[in-house]
Formats: structure tokens, sequence, C-alpha cells
């Protein structure tokens, strides 16, 4: 191979690699594909996207819808869009889905949506197309005590006014129980809200609950209704136990204090038994004492004695008496 085959294939080489890179970096047929849908845009546009870091394609697909659709959007609305974190391409499809179903929505009010973290296009579908929310089971209790369990369907529709700031499913899930709850406490019985299981849809819709939620709710309908658990009577079975306990507590108080007023009484008692015997000791010696100043003489002093003695006498026939009954039999 000479020279000049040698600086050939260089030539083709470097064409090849210079053509590469300027179809890379200048997106050459993105600018075709929107010439030929009638999207007028320059390729030094594209190639300052580049330079902004831009994904071309990511604003330029999207105008070409938008402007198929006839929606009015220019390029600069999609790129800021684009550096500010948003989906361009949701965007655009939620203005499409809105324009056929004649919703009213404007491209500031989608991008704002969509910046918020809600799915616009999704919000767009469900003002089309309602959602059912099925609540879980909601246990309530009637006034005769009677626990009554709940499940309903919410039906939702996405207000697109209220979906930046307004609140989510789990809000309208909670006032919707909140609502049950609520209906079937100031019922007088649970049987009336068994026969008539409309009520309840009827009090929670009159309540408002969708205010300052993202949906409106359309219709509450009442999927199961059973009957649960006696309440009050278990509260009833509860509060007896309870007050059982509290009146043991009580008895036993009052026996522990009577079981000490018995041992004070019997250490008074044996006080008092005490104080006798030591009294009964200084008898002799005061007798004694009288006996040697001559305040008593001995005669007294055998006449006291002779009381005694017959004192002892009555107290030994009175328990024998007492044992044999007063007959002279012995008590078995």
């Amino acid at each position: 191979m000479d020279n000049m085959d040698v600086q050939l294939l260089v030539i083709i080489a470097v064409a090849v690699i210079a053509i590469s890179v300027f179809m890379s970096f200048f997106p050459f047929m993105l600018w075709i594909s929107a010439l030929a849908s009638g999207v007028r845009i320059s390729i030094i546009t594209l190639v300052a996207m580049r330079l902004r870091r831009v994904v071309p394609s990511r604003i330029v697909n999207p105008l070409i819808k938008a402007t198929k659709a006839g929606l009015g959007l220019n390029i600069n609305q999609l790129e800021s869009h684009f550096l500010a974190g948003g989906n361009v391409d949701r965007v655009v499809n939620a203005l499409i889905a809105a324009q056929r179903a004649d919703i009213p929505l404007v491209f500031e009010r989608a991008a704002a949506i969509d910046l918020a973290g809600r799915d616009v296009l999704q919000a767009v579908q469900m003002s089309v197309n309602p959602k059912v929310i099925e609540t879980p089971v909601v246990s309530a209790v009637a006034k005769n005590g009677i626990e009554v369990n709940v499940r309903a369907r919410v039906t939702v529709r996405a207000n697109i006014d209220r979906l930046v700031g307004g609140a989510g499913e789990e809000t309208i899930l909670a006032r919707v129980a909140e609502g049950i709850v609520s209906t079937n406490g100031a019922a007088e019985s649970h049987k009336d809200v068994l026969e008539n299981p409309d009520l309840i849809s009827k009090t929670v819709l009159g309540k408002g609950l969708d205010a300052g939620t993202a949906f409106e709710i359309l219709s509450i309908d009442i999927a199961d209704v059973d009957v649960g658990k006696n309440i009050g009577a278990h509260l009833q079975t509860e509060q007896a136990e309870a007050d059982k306990r509290i009146a043991q507590a009580k008895a036993e108080e009052r026996r522990a204090m009577a079981v000490a007023q018995e041992q004070e009484m019997k250490a008074r008692v044996v006080e008092m038994q005490a104080k006798v015997v030591e009294a009964e000791s200084e008898v002799p010696l005061a007798m004694a004492e009288a006996l040697r100043l001559g305040k008593i003489g001995v005669m007294d002093y055998m006449n006291l004695k002779n009381i005694e003695a017959d004192t002892q006498m009555r107290g030994s026939i009175g328990k024998q008496n007492d044992l044999t009954g007063g007959d002279g039999h012995q008590k078995p």
C-alpha cells in the first residue's frame, strides 16, 4: 500500500469521526423531524440546549406533540420547566388530555402541579374517569352498646384547582371513617344502622368532607355492614369486676383494721391485768402496814379473809354450775 492510499484512509477516518461528533453534538435528524412537523426551531437553539445541559429530544418531541395538538406552547416554556426538574412529556400529555376532555387547564397550572410532586396526567384522567377508594373496616358502637363494622366505597374525582396544596386520599379515608363512627355513635340501636345503611352515606356526604382536599367526593356507598361484639356488656362486665376488686380491697382493709384493733385491745387487757397483779401484790404490804400502825384490828383482818374465802367458794360453785348445767350432771 503506497502513501496515497494511507493518506486517503486517514482522511476517510477523520471525516467519519468528524461527522459522528457533529451528528452527536448537533442533533441534525431531530432538527429535520421538527421542521417536518411544522415546528420552527433553529439548529443554533438545539446547540445552545446542549451547552445548557438540556437534552434536546426531551424538549423537541413534546413540543412537536403540543404543536400538532394546537396547544400553542413555545420552546422556552418547556425548557424552563425541564430545568426546574419537571417532566415535560407528562405535562404536555396532560394538557392534550385536558384539551380533549374540555377541562380548563393551562400550562402554568399543569407545570405547578407537576413540580408539586403530583402526577398531573393521572389527575386529568381521574377527572374524566372518577376513582373508587375502598375504606378499611371501620368499627363503631351504637348507643345500645353493640359494635357495627362498616366498609364503604368512596367515589372521588380529582379537583384540578386544588391539586396544589390539597390533601390526598388518606385524608379522604380518615374523614369518611370519622363520619361513619359519628353516625353509628348517634344511632339509638345497631338495628337502625342495619335497616338503613344509606343513613351513613347521606350523613357523611352532608358534612362536606372533601373541603381542603385535592378531590371531589361524588358518592359514598356502603359495601358491607356487620354486627360485631357487645361492647356495652363487655364494658359493664369489666366495670363490675373492677367494683368487685375494689369492694374486696375495702373489705380486706376493714378486716385488717379490725385485727389491729383486736390486737390493741388485747394489749390493753394485758396491760390492765399487769396493773391489777401489781396492785394485788401491794395489798398484803398495805394490810401489814395497817396492822402495824393499828389502823385495823385482828378481827377486821379475819373478817376480810372470811369474805375472800366466801367469794372464792361462790365463784367455784358458779363455775361448777356452768359445767354441769345446774342439775348436777356435767355437760357433754
